[in-house]
């Protein structure tokens, strides 16, 4: 492909943008403000315990005792990721941000190639390229799903040039390599049942049976099984019930619903952000609009083709949480624990795609609508910077890496017990578990996606009390339960009371008994517990430290 030196120089001016995003993590370290939900608070504690458990290739049976009295090891992903392996090598921080540079390189060039290679083709199209494909990299991703979304457009790079037979072996490096660093189940399974239908399409449409597409497919298909062969164990042979088990997901009526898709449809979904609200958003209607007066259909179709298929996913993501379906989700369980709402995953790749394909419309259209894509394209990178996690998550006020996990904190806490820590469980309140898990500590509550449903119930008959005394907290644990927390209902859903919160609990009601039965010896609770002798629990110390972003308040079963 053919660079022209203005090209050229827009790739650099990207580049050098990208650095720029990049760079808080490189220069704060510790310090960094990153995302709290389905980062901090888990997935990033998990992979420090899993390290440091040595249990990175344990058999299928293995567990890991420091979390829920034996979390199985399966719960904790395969060792064959990429993202595991930089846990294991570097320390967390060094590792979140080698993953952070590597997920948004590679969404750039994958985007960037996409765009040349299939759908902006002309040699003036190259700001359209580049500065879609910098939006697109700037995007705020899950952290833990790595190239799962924003590794999408490389591999529909690979794929669209294997279906049109013009493949070098750089497609199929690119096949082979993606699921090592990306999520089967949290992106690349909707998308590969997205190719599969495109395969079908072109059999039944062109009847054409593309073998090299097809096997590229099956190739990809496979090499995830294989990664993922504790998960197709788990789902496959596994007859223990697990909490997923407990799943009631199909709860809403038609308006729900409709309102429901709506908000997705406008503001996207927390693991797949796409920041379109503001500038996409109105941008894909214009140029709805001004194809349907020009009537350019036939010629713009691909821009049709992607602008209902966004809508679409929207109405199926908000569709499979309808109540119509749960008679069958009771009947079929794999539709209870699997969530195919995830479709959605497939959005930042078809809002991206059609805002480059939109742009590009407009952009022939003459020299006040190239004035018009170019604001457009300035304005949504622009966006994207306020939405870099440094100023997004500092700006809301949320504790640095450092100020959350409080290893200093935590280890005077270890001192002053002076135990072995797998001589005694802990449970946290008004604090995420990962907490002390990060730190260490061996805890009965935690926040896993996967845990024995006979854990649950030994689990829910500490905080029974609780839960009876708020609908919500025992809808939310009972029909869910993913966070197996020591709920409060004073407290409701939040679990982060920062140090200084002024908040205090008056009438806590846990079994402590049970709490007991399960190893638990102390508490580590960010507010303080007013009836803590009623409950008999006795008050140990305060413990304060102008690093962290809590105060601990430790308490230890009488």
């Amino acid at each position: 492909m053919k660079i022209s030196n203005h090209e050229k120089n827009a790739l650099w001016l990207a580049v050098w943008m990208l650095a720029v995003y990049l760079s808080p993590m490189f220069i704060l370290g510790g310090n960094m403000h990153i995302r709290v939900h389905d980062n901090l608070d888990s997935n990033i504690a998990w992979y420090r315990v899993l390290d440091r458990s040595g249990e990175l290739f344990g058999p299928l049976n293995a567990t890991i005792p420091q979390i829920m009295n034996g979390l199985p090891r399966n719960a904790f992903g395969t060792e064959f990721s990429g993202i595991q392996w930089l846990y294991a090598l570097f320390p967390p921080v060094i590792a979140y941000t080698f993953s952070q540079t590597i997920t948004r390189v590679f969404a750039f060039l994958g985007m960037y190639l996409l765009l040349k290679r299939h759908f902006v083709q002309g040699q003036d199209g190259y700001f359209i390229r580049v500065w879609v494909s910098l939006a697109f990299a700037m995007t705020p991703f899950w952290p833990s799903g790595m190239l799962s979304t924003l590794g999408m457009p490389l591999a529909l790079w690979a794929f669209l040039n294997i279906r049109n037979r013009q493949a070098t072996w750089k497609e199929w490096l690119a096949l082979t390599l993606l699921p090592f660093y990306s999520s089967f189940v949290l992106g690349f399974f909707f998308f590969l049942a997205a190719m599969g239908l495109l395969w079908i399409r072109d059999v039944l449409v062109k009847r054409e049976r593309n073998w090299p597409f097809f096997f590229a497919i099956g190739w990809m298909l496979v090499l995830y099984l294989g990664i993922e062969y504790r998960l197709v164990y788990s789902l496959v042979f596994s007859h223990e019930p697990t909490s997923r088990n407990d799943f009631v997901s199909s709860k809403l009526g038609f308006w729900h619903t409709l309102r429901l898709a709506l908000k997705n449809y406008v503001f996207g979904h927390t693991h797949d952000m796409t920041v379109h609200t503001f500038v996409i958003l109105p941008f894909s209607f214009i140029a709805m609009w001004l194809i349907y007066k020009t009537k350019a259909w036939k010629k713009e179709k691909r821009y049709v083709q992607l602008f209902m298929l966004n809508a679409v996913l929207s109405l199926w993501y908000a569709f499979w949480f309808n109540k119509a379906w749960e008679p069958l989700k009771e009947k079929i369980s794999l539709l209870n624990t699997f969530n195919f709402a995830r479709f959605h995953f497939l959005r930042p790749l078809i809002i991206y795609t059609m805002f480059a394909v939109g742009a590009w419309f407009l952009w022939k259209r003459g020299r006040k609508w190239k004035a018009f894509v170019k604001f457009c394209l300035i304005a949504q990178v622009v966006v994207l910077f306020a939405f870099n996690p440094e100023i997004y998550y500092r700006v809301a006020g949320k504790p640095s890496f450092n100020q959350f996990y409080a290893t200093g904190q935590f280890h005077e806490i270890g001192r002053y017990i002076g135990k072995p820590k797998s001589a005694y469980r802990v449970a946290s309140i008004g604090i995420h578990p990962a907490i002390a898990q990060y730190n260490g500590f061996y805890t009965l509550d935690s926040y896993n996606n996967y845990y024995p449903l006979s854990y649950k119930r030994k689990f829910r008959k500490i905080i029974a009390g609780e839960l009876e005394k708020s609908p919500q907290l025992k809808t939310y644990f009972d029909q869910w339960g993913n966070r197996c927390y020591i709920f409060v209902s004073e407290l409701g859903k939040h679990y982060e009371f920062r140090k200084n919160s002024g908040v205090k609990i008056h009438h806590l009601a846990i079994d402590t008994k049970a709490f007991e039965k399960l190893g638990g010896r102390y508490i580590f609770s960010a507010v303080p517990i007013q009836n803590a002798e009623e409950e008999h629990l006795r008050f140990l110390k305060t413990f304060r430290n102008a690093d962290s972003a809590w105060t601990i308040y430790l308490y230890e079963v009488k």
